[in-house]
């Protein structure tokens, strides 16, 4: 009789260098693709509105068209936004991981590029807690630095301190302008790759209970 092995544990990697230690104190979390699966895709999207697909935020396209296209731009997104939210699901590992921060005493902080109205549907269908949440209607879009910086402001704190989770080369790109030592990227898309910052030291995992055994890592360390 052939025995069957225990399932492989998910694999994490470090991508590009190594990382060291940090003082970790906050955690910013992007949504869309990283705690929360949304059916929506964005490339579908643009594809719909007729814009290239450049690797922008779909809102900096959407700024560049004339008054009523951009009217109409907006009102379509905001539609699949909305149908996203419906159709939308938490992904395994996310209370899980939140309530980890909070044992640890990090700070968690969700930063994303949906709107105001979407995220707090999000969150209080999945009852999600943050210390702080910042929406693109509460400032500059990721891959901005600001839109890092803004929370770290309001939280008191360096970007030393922070770790960056996400899922695209936003997250990324943003993390590395504001000077975040630390990104943890959660089953990133192949397209995106060729977006990310060059040489520069990152964590590739393929679900949040594997970013959570890196943050714990990164905080044993310490």
């Amino acid at each position: 009789m052939s025995r069957v092995g225990k399932p492989a544990r998910p694999r994490e990697t470090s991508v590009a260098g190594t990382i060291g230690p940090m003082t970790l104190r906050a955690v910013l979390v992007d949504m869309d693709g990283t705690i929360w699966e949304n059916p929506i895709r964005i490339a579908a999207v643009r594809e719909e509105l007729g814009l290239p697909q450049d690797g922008r935020p779909i809102l900096d396209s959407i700024a560049e068209l004339p008054n009523d296209e951009r009217a109409r731009a907006i009102a379509v997104l905001e539609a699949h936004e909305r149908y996203g939210v419906e159709r939308g699901s938490l992904r395994p590992g996310a209370h899980e991981l939140l309530d980890f921060l909070r044992a640890r005493g990090v700070r968690s902080v969700l930063v994303t590029n949906n709107s105001r109205a979407s995220t707090e549907a999000v969150l209080a269908r999945h009852n999600l807690r943050f210390d702080l949440v910042l929406t693109r209607d509460d400032g500059p879009l990721k891959p901005d630095p600001e839109a890092f910086l803004r929370p770290l402001a309001l939280l008191g704190m360096p970007p030393q301190g922070a770790l960056v989770l996400g899922d695209s080369h936003f997250d990324f790109q943003a993390a590395v302008a504001a000077g975040i030592p630390t990104v943890i990227l959660v089953s990133p898309a192949e397209w995106m790759r060729s977006y990310f910052p060059l040489n520069t030291p990152y964590h590739e995992v393929p679900d949040l209970p594997t970013a959570q055994r890196v943050m714990e890592r990164l905080l044993d360390k310490t």
